[in-house]
């Protein structure tokens, strides 16, 4: 079986990009041929530019094309519409990874919108909205098959696209097997370790964090003695290093301001992914304090999930998250703990219970461990394959 893969991929720095080439990996591993026509390229929104991209690839001998959609990036979902006008011999699915949208703003703007202030762009984008949903769905009822990562992106994207129960499967987001390792000694007999892990810049909620280690140390006044603090991962220079001082000079002030200068704090930057699992499983547990956009619940509701979540199964480590996103879904099994975004008061509560009962850190862990061991690429490539076979064969009846 042959497969071409439209997707970002690596060296583009993205968590789709991540995914896509875990994902193909997965699937040469399971004997399926991936091919990926656009490697090197950025998918085009201009119409002619595009169909130069599409035409000069070779699509002869393709059995089956998978897209993966979301991220801001609307030349995927253009090129869909490419191969649909064609290609219509061809099946094409889709991961969506940021559902219950394909995509959250019209698929092509003419390019002086690009100079409009942004108010008016986001009211320009409300504005033709209907129309961006109207071609949404007509695109996903061209599609053979779409996948989504969790249940309630699953029913949400069914809901929103108004398509069939069947054309929607859910296939959670794979990931590497990776030896485990023990926890690090537990409070008591050392520091709690707590790690944010992911791309750092506002909206992720990081200052949330930051709030409720200092309400906890209103409340505990020896606990920035007892916890210790990574923030680590990607960072984007246009949005960590702005015009008023760096968001990260920023999140190392806010530190200071909230008196957590006693706190040890650590930084790790852009790391390399080999570097991933040590990091992780050298801390207690991950948080992941994410705000959803309010700008984007006019649009609609986004619960896709997390490649943080994914490696924190990975490494065997819990999680304390927001509710954002489809986050309560992936932390239901017995993995971690929820809290209501935005709600720094609650978060503090969260740290201190592990501070109080270590015990608490070494269940979750534990169920963190099993479902890391469920989600190993190999088992989730092998459902992709059983789809895709389906689906060609579908095709050529």
């Amino acid at each position: 079986m042959r497969i071409a893969i439209l997707s970002p991929l690596p060296p583009e720095q993205s968590g789709i990009a991540d995914y896509a080439q875990a994902f193909c990996q997965a699937l040469a591993d399971a004997d399926t041929q991936v091919v990926t026509p656009m490697r090197g390229q950025v998918l085009s929104v201009e119409p002619e530019q595009l169909s130069r991209q599409m035409q000069s690839a070779d699509w002869q001998g393709i059995d089956l094309v998978h897209v993966e959609l979301g991220g801001g990036r609307n030349g995927e979902y253009l090129a869909i519409q490419w191969l649909a006008r064609h290609r219509p011999d061809l099946p094409v699915t889709a991961t969506v990874h940021d559902p219950d949208r394909l995509i959250w703003k019209p698929a092509h703007l003419p390019g002086w919108t690009k100079w409009l202030p942004a108010i008016v762009y986001q009211a320009l984008v409300l504005l033709l909205n209907p129309l961006t949903l109207a071609n949404e769905r007509r695109t996903a009822a061209r599609l053979a098959g779409l996948v989504t990562l969790t249940r309630v992106g699953g029913e949400c994207l069914r809901e929103r696209m108004r398509l069939p129960e069947d054309k929607v499967r859910i296939i959670a987001h794979g990931n590497a097997r990776i030896a485990p390792v023990a926890l690090p000694a537990l409070p008591g007999s050392g520091p709690l370790k707590l790690l944010y892990f992911g791309f750092i810049y506002r909206g992720k909620g990081i200052e949330d964090l930051i709030d409720a280690l200092a309400i906890l140390a209103e409340n505990q006044p020896d606990s920035p003695a007892r916890i210790e603090l990574t923030l680590a991962g990607g960072t984007k220079p246009d949005v960590a290093f702005g015009h008023q001082g760096g968001y990260l000079d920023s999140l190392r002030q806010r530190l200071q301001e909230r008196g957590l200068a006693r706190m040890s704090v650590q930084w790790r930057l852009d790391i390399a992914t080999d570097e991933i699992p040590a990091l992780i499983q050298t801390h207690h547990v991950m948080v992941l304090p994410y705000r959803e956009s309010a700008k984007l619940a006019w649009l609609g509701r986004m619960r896709g999930t997390s490649g943080a979540l994914s490696w924190a199964a990975a490494c065997g480590r819990s999680v304390i998250a927001s509710d954002a996103r489809a986050f309560a879904e992936e932390i239901s099994y017995g993995n971690g703990a929820v809290y209501p975004q935005g709600d720094c008061h609650a978060l503090a509560k969260e740290i201190a219970l592990l501070l109080a009962s270590p015990d608490v850190l070494v269940r979750r862990s534990e169920a963190a461990r099993k479902l890391g061991e469920s989600r190993e690429w190999s088992c989730i490539a092998a459902e992709f394959r059983q789809m895709f076979l389906r689906l060609a064969q579908r095709s050529t009846t």
